[in-house]
């Protein structure tokens, strides 16, 4: 075609070619379309959001939810643990995390909930186990709460941060929002140091006679500066506003609660004590002396007893 040609108006662009939308890229950069639209490591979500995902080995099935700032990386030792043992596993990246896209929007954890059923459909997973860790034991609490437990047999969640965190008048020993501000602030200022900082406490380090593993902490720091500035914001609202109290009542499956209780992050006292009594079929494990970062810092009793939970 030429602007010569009768046909051809040179005053607008060609149809299907709307400046400043995604029919404005050239193809490659264009991200697959159409909810639950899959592939071999992506679903697309309702809204154009493309989640990040792994699918590994085959036999039951588990699926992980990761903590905040991290990706499914954080998962590594236990997915390899379980694959190993005869296990399908599987872990996404939250919006905004790690692989996945960086929308503008849907840093809630209605959405989170409605991305994780858009996995679980596109995969027609059935008879699932949901470990969630921090952030992502209030992902799994809000699928259940969201979309029942027809695909769900048992429920694990370790250094959770339900059921609720936020100081209110109905929960007085929660945080004060004052404190989280405080976790924006430094995210707003500085968040390569604060992700640095935030190691120490988050494993324990800071404790005496704690032996630092500067890898993780390395490790930890390059997860958190794959997540993108507008997650690593807006999820701190979302997991310490966020009342997991009614999600966590409708869970009536075999649920497993491991928790440190020397967890600086998340303190057992308002999260896994609280929430072992508001799950119907719950069972409490406390690691003495056990921090946030369960998943490396106690990695073998934790595999050991995620296997027993799922064999059980």
């Amino acid at each position: 075609m030429s602007c010569a040609g009768e046909s051809v108006r040179c005053d607008r662009p060609p149809e299907n070619r709307v400046p400043g939308t995604r029919r404005d890229r050239p193809f490659f950069m264009r991200p697959p379309t159409g909810a639950g639209k899959l592939t071999a490591n992506t679903v697309t979500t309702k809204d154009g959001t493309v989640l990040y995902y792994k699918d590994w080995g085959s036999g039951p099935v588990v699926v992980f939810s990761h903590g905040y700032p991290l990706s499914s990386d954080a998962w590594e030792n236990q997915m390899l643990f379980l694959m190993q043992h005869g296990y399908r596993v599987i872990a996404h990246d939250r919006r905004g995390f790690g692989r996945s896209s960086q929308p503008s929007a849907g840093y809630d954890f209605d959405t989170f909930a409605d991305d994780l059923a858009t996995l679980l459909d596109a995969l027609a997973i059935e008879q699932a186990t949901l470990v969630g860790h921090s952030m992502g034991g209030g992902e799994v609490a809000r699928y259940v709460g969201r979309h029942g437990e027809q695909r769900v047999t048992k429920v694990a969640l370790v250094a959770a941060v339900t059921p609720f965190l936020l100081k209110t008048a109905d929960n007085p020993n929660g945080a004060p929002k004052e404190f989280f501000d405080g976790f924006r602030a430094a995210v707003t200022s500085d968040r390569s140091q604060w992700n640095k900082d935030v190691s120490l406490p988050y494993y324990n380090y800071n404790r005496p006679g704690a032996k630092v593993s500067e890898g993780v902490r390395e490790d930890y720091w390059r997860q958190g500066m794959n997540t993108g500035m507008l997650a690593a914001y807006h999820a701190i609202g979302a997991f310490s506003e966020t009342d997991f109290r009614a999600d966590l009542k409708k869970i009536s499956v075999p649920t497993l609660i491991v928790h440190g209780n020397d967890d600086q992050i998340v303190p057992i006292e308002i999260s896994g004590q609280v929430a072992a009594k508001l799950v119907k079929n719950a069972r409490l494990l406390v690691y003495e002396g056990g921090s946030h970062g369960l998943l490396l810092t106690h990695k073998e009793q934790l595999n050991a007893d995620l296997l027993a939970f799922l064999k059980s």
